[in-house]
């Protein structure tokens, strides 16, 4: 932590490059662009993050060709992960906003607030998150960005062009991009809405700001092997349990129960982690499945999910209470 320098003190441009191969395990030639020093602002690296190839070269060219990138895909993928964990590898700083229905106009661009000073209160205007990151060396990334309120969503649109201009009107001032600004966002719909029931809270994107997004990345849940992989790098208790793969199949048949109509809920690779996780502490698998997933269910779709425990592990789960800890 004492190598950490203040933002201010970054170069305006990334002054060394990593090898995209030996730092994202993804098997590309070439390097990304990067900084030598790292800010408060720079995300904790997780060693044990899988990186999916496709959606890692998708954020690379954001970093490396300027390209604002969104990515979308099901709750539970890693997709605002995957945006930090690159920036984490490249010490860019990284900053992220949750678009939930109580972030305004005024949370991004800014506000007047009465301040004390020298004993005389005073007005004076206080930047918002979205002019401070304009300005400065860093990747801000917008969250849930299909549940954006309208007001935010049009000031968000102000700052979509490479070469844009964003005017504060009650400040008279006119600001220009930082040349290491970074823009990127996460989505769990594609813009049209959510008829499933899954994503509340989500609305339709206005499609002439989409067309802004320079990349359009697709990220879904990982390969059976690699997700295995995954958890048993969070949950290192896992390793070498041999229930672990069957942990994963029962996952991937929520999710095609889920794509075939048969259900609403799913299990995510968030989940799943839980699911790892209350294994580890309650030493049940059966108890730690309904704690992560089976007790959010649906009566009427708990029966399928016990269906599908009993194609993974032979055997319907069993209502056991916990160990004493």
């Amino acid at each position: 932590m004492a190598n950490l320098i203040d933002i201010a003190d970054l170069p305006s441009r990334p002054d060394t490059a990593v090898d995209i191969r030996e730092t994202f395990a993804v098997d590309v030639d070439g390097s990304a662009p990067a900084f030598s020093r790292r800010t408060e602002h720079v995300p904790e690296i997780d060693v044990g993050f899988r990186f999916d190839p496709l959606t890692t070269i998708d954020i690379l060219q954001g970093f490396g060709a300027d390209r604002r990138v969104l990515v979308q895909g099901p709750h539970g993928t890693g997709k605002t992960s995957h945006i930090e964990q690159v920036a984490a590898r490249l010490n860019w700083p990284c900053v992220r906003i949750n678009l939930d229905s109580h972030i305004s106009r005024i949370d991004l661009i800014g506000k007047d607030a009465i301040i004390l000073r020298d004993g005389k209160q005073i007005t004076e205007f206080r930047e918002g998150m979205l002019p401070w990151a304009y300005q400065h060396p860093v990747a801000l990334v917008f969250d849930e960005y299909d549940a954006g309120r309208p007001d935010v969503m049009f000031v968000i649109q102000r700052v979509l062009e490479a070469d844009s201009r964003l005017t504060l009107l009650d400040q008279s001032r006119v600001l220009h991009p930082h040349p290491s600004f970074r823009l990127f966002a996460t989505a769990n719909t594609i813009g049209l809405g959510d008829a499933s029931g899954l994503y509340a809270g989500t609305q339709q994107l206005n499609q002439a700001q989409l067309d802004r997004w320079n990349i359009i990345s697709r990220l879904d849940y990982l390969p059976e092997s690699q997700e295995i992989a995954l958890i048993a790098g969070k949950v290192a208790a896992l390793a070498d349990e041999p229930q672990l793969p069957l942990m994963v199949r029962m996952a991937n048949f929520t999710r095609t129960g889920l794509k075939a109509g048969d259900v609403t809920t799913v299990m995510s690779t968030r989940t799943l982690l839980s699911w790892a996780e209350n294994y580890r502490l309650f030493r049940d698998i059966d108890h730690a499945f309904e704690t992560a997933f089976l007790n959010r269910c649906a009566d009427a779709e708990r029966e399928v999910f016990i269906e599908y425990f009993q194609r993974c592990f032979g055997r319907a789960p069993k209502a056991i209470a916990p160990a004493v800890i």
